[in-house]
């Protein structure tokens, strides 16, 4: 029996409810006709060039990207543009284009929990819970099997994510003993005081700002104030673990019926990194 898109788009909007997206968000089915007979399905974090190159090379019937396309509204699709190209070249093809955002960040399990997994973590809950229910929200906290000290534990955020340019960056003390944790798949500066106020030691999220930051850290000389150390990845690497994840609920709901893919394209903007030079930054550069 065959498998068509809209089986494919109720299967994922019952993981990942559309009702949790944010109100500004744009998720669901974005092209495709869903009557579309559906053999083989690619996730990846988000619809570029690359993944939609992927998509069709691959011979998937459907592209489930993170990220959606046209976040913000549109008045034409022509393909003299980016996005529109992408579109065109989609429908050329007979390949269909589903967004989960803000409703994955916040469903359960979702992007946090897929990041808490890769990095070993047991959760407990979420970071800020959604008014759905008590598991829903953006965010996760969860524990390590054992303690270990922050230096190690930056190293195994690095291990457990796919290489980016941007890399792993850690701010804390190396031999803070780190236990508990916070997550939040994507930018996560937000929630700051959210992972100071549930009392975790350390918090990996994506695209920390250097004020933010910064911040934050001087308040550990604020009496009875505990602030988690930092840990800030690049953005597509802290999503993209959601993918298998999501990958996963589709081949269950329908077992011998659809391939499921996982692109491993790196769409991480960032291309290269320059470590800067061993001098005195009260110098300057000759």
């Amino acid at each position: 029996m065959s498998t068509r898109i809209q089986q494919v788009v109720s299967v994922l909007e019952a993981a990942y409810p559309p009702s949790l997206a944010e109100s500004w968000d744009a998720v669901g089915l974005v092209c495709g006709d869903p009557r579309t007979e559906v053999e083989r399905i690619l996730f990846c974090v988000d619809p570029t060039e690359e993944t939609v190159n992927a998509a069709i090379d691959s011979g998937a019937q459907l592209l489930v990207s993170h990220h959606p396309l046209l976040l913000r509204g549109v008045h034409g699709v022509p393909a003299d543009d980016p996005k529109g190209r992408l579109i065109h070249r989609l429908v050329r093809a007979g390949v269909g284009l589903y967004c989960a955002h803000t409703n994955a960040d916040s469903a359960a399990p979702g992007v946090s929990d897929a990041l808490a997994a890769a990095l070993g973590l047991t959760v407990t809950g979420p970071l800020a819970a959604h008014a759905e229910g008590a598991r829903t929200g953006l965010g996760r906290i969860g524990a390590l099997a054992e303690p270990e000290p922050f230096g190690d534990f930056v190293r195994r955020v690095a291990s457990s994510l796919p290489a980016t340019a941007w890399g792993v960056r850690g701010a804390g003390d190396p031999d803070r003993p780190i236990g508990s944790v916070a997550v939040c798949g994507g930018s996560g500066d937000s929630h700051l005081d959210t992972a100071t106020a549930a009392g975790v030691d350390a918090y990996v999220t994506a695209d920390l700002r250097h004020h933010p930051a910064g911040e934050h850290l001087a308040r550990e000389d604020v009496p009875d104030v505990r602030v988690p150390a930092l840990v800030d990845v690049a953005h597509w690497a802290s999503e993209w673990p959601w993918c298998r994840q999501a990958a996963d609920v589709v081949a269950a709901a329908l077992p011998d019926t659809v391939e499921v893919l996982v692109s491993t394209c790196r769409t991480d903007p960032w291309t290269i990194h320059a470590a800067g030079a061993a001098t005195d930054p009260g110098r300057a550069p000759a």
